[in-house]
């Protein structure tokens, strides 16, 4: 997965746009929703805009859908409103409308999922990016995104980082082809900061991040990267995704196929401390 949550911003800005029309729907709806507890609250837009610190034309943008508000907002609107949690229920769908269609189901399993085993062979996973690589990969994006859309790319990438944190804790396990290791997106500064990234998140003790090293003479996982999720209640998924062609597999038998792949790569790839001193020797090299 390369590509919510969560776009705290500067006060007075106005966060970002609704990226397209599958997203609009939950956004145009809060935005109504926000409206009608502000006047039932007999508070006017400025008023509103300089208790939170935001603009009225901020607070306009959200009530007309054409912005989608930062979680931070939600939240304080909520309470400053005394909307009892009306606003605050619709936080997380809101939030999702931050990431491109075709990832935004895959986004909602990821968050809630027990276990997630990550296949990468183009970029180092969203999941372990840093900000300054994340920014590198959506500015590379052709054709061009703008720079708003970027920044809202961003954000929504890093807060997906929160599922480390999150308790009780997931399992999560990496299995990178070196390649992606040694393709410097960005530039030597940026790649030095994310090899160290790796070093660090590596250390968790839900992670695993293995290395399928280039001169490995055999190779099972040829056909691209995947995902694996196991949900709470058991499920086990498989998210593929080409170009913006995303695919979320539920049919067992297409999803035990990745599994069985995964689980030879992980036979094939170095082990996660051999992994991880082949990224410090990188590093050193960078």
């Amino acid at each position: 997965m390369e590509d919510d949550l969560g776009v705290d911003e500067p006060d007075g800005g106005e966060g970002p746009r609704p990226e397209d029309e599958p997203g609009t729907g939950i956004v145009v709806a809060f935005g109504r929703q926000l409206k009608l507890v502000r006047v039932a609250a007999g508070v006017e837009r400025a008023e509103l805009g300089a208790r939170l610190g935001y603009s009225a034309s901020s607070i306009s943008s959200y009530e007309q859908g054409r912005r989608i508000p930062p979680p931070r907002f939600i939240d304080r609107a909520d309470e400053e409103l005394g909307a009892g949690g009306v606003l605050k229920v619709l936080k997380e769908e809101v939030a999702r409308a931050q990431y491109p269609a075709f990832f935004r189901d895959a986004a909602k399993l990821e968050a809630g999922a027990v276990e997630l085993h990550i296949f990468a062979t183009l970029a180092v996973p969203g999941l372990l990016q840093t900000e300054e690589y994340a920014r590198a990969v959506f500015a590379m994006r052709r054709p061009l995104l703008d720079e708003e859309t970027i920044e809202q790319r961003v954000s929504a990438r890093l807060a997906r980082q929160r599922i480390f944190s999150r308790q009780p804790m997931p399992t999560i396990s990496f299995v990178i082809d070196e390649s992606v290791l040694r393709r410097s997106l960005g530039g030597r500064s940026i790649m030095r900061g994310q090899l160290e990234q790796l070093l660090l998140q590596g250390q968790r003790r839900n992670v695993e991040i293995q290395v399928m090293p280039t001169d490995c003479e055999e190779h099972c996982g040829l056909g691209g990267p995947f995902t694996l999720i196991e949900t709470r209640d058991g499920r086990r998924i498989a998210y593929v995704e080409v170009q913006k062609e995303s695919r979320l597999y539920t049919e067992r038998a297409a999803v035990r196929e990745l599994e069985e792949q995964y689980g030879i790569l992980r036979a094939q790839a170095l082990t996660p401390r051999a992994s991880l001193a082949l990224v410090e020797k990188l590093l050193g090299e960078t």
